[in-house]
């Protein structure tokens, strides 16, 4: 028991602090997210980060500076496959996929909910988590990367603001999405939303952008605006 105690305990002790802390520096590397914001990959690799590190720190059988490269290994990996999906809206999809809409104008899509593996009564706890009860009172649905549903009620059944005079009840001409991102116009959703780069170009200079690669993020509004937010860069020479 003594031999234990001077020889195992302490090199124990030892590769548990040593992982903490390289797990830890890791970690802040890597960056940060709420949990309700993890997709499946990140998800996965965080509990591979934990297995390795508990295998570090458990297994005496296992060389301490092997585990410890195959962590910084799997971090180094996991750190250039976020700047690819960050720079790539290609890769972004690949790795973490996009967000599906289930319900569209009130209708649910039954193929939508066949390809992510869902059923009716799924969908219908999904929206009582948002306090909605009655499918009725969806305009729109989508299921996000992270697997949380939102939800924009139809324009009757959502809270009336300070703003309020009258409630309009008119149905949005669109759904809020993205057309351009990181300078680059999304031509998929234009087509979706049966506009075309023209109409986005012209909106942008009504907002003294001259060309989309100033452009950060824009996104039409439900009533047809364009919301533009542009790059560092731009914004700086602008002001």
């Amino acid at each position: 028991m003594d031999e234990f105690f001077k020889a195992d305990f302490w090199e124990m002790i030892l590769r548990s602090t040593l992982s903490f802390f390289a797990l830890l520096i890791v970690t802040r590397l890597l960056g940060k997210k709420q949990l309700g914001q993890l997709t499946f990959f990140h998800y996965t690799t965080g509990i591979t980060f934990g297995s390795i590190a508990s295998e570090i720190a458990a297994q005496a059988e296992t060389p301490f500076l092997d585990g410890l490269i195959a962590l910084i290994w799997w971090s180094v990996l996991t750190y250039f496959m976020t700047i690819i999906t960050i720079k790539s809206k290609k890769a972004r999809v690949i790795v973490d996929d996009k967000p599906t809409i289930l319900i569209q104008n009130g209708i649910i899509l039954e193929s939508a909910l066949r390809k992510n593996r869902l059923h009716m009564d799924e969908l219908a706890m999904m929206l009582r988590e948002q306090a909605i009860f009655s499918i009725q009172d969806v305009q729109y649905a989508l299921l996000e990367t992270t697997g949380k549903l939102s939800v924009l009620p139809r324009p009757a059944e959502q809270p009336a603001t300070k703003q309020d005079v009258k409630v309009d009840v008119t149905p949005p001409t669109y759904i809020p999405t993205e057309v351009a991102s990181d300078g680059k116009v999304i031509y998929e959703n234009l087509v979706e939303l049966e506009l075309t780069e023209d109409w986005l170009m012209k909106k942008l200079k009504k907002q003294n952008v001259q060309s989309v690669e100033d452009v950060y993020f824009a996104q039409v509004q439900g009533n047809g605006s364009l919301y533009v937010s542009l790059k560092d860069k731009a914004r700086r020479s602008s002001s």
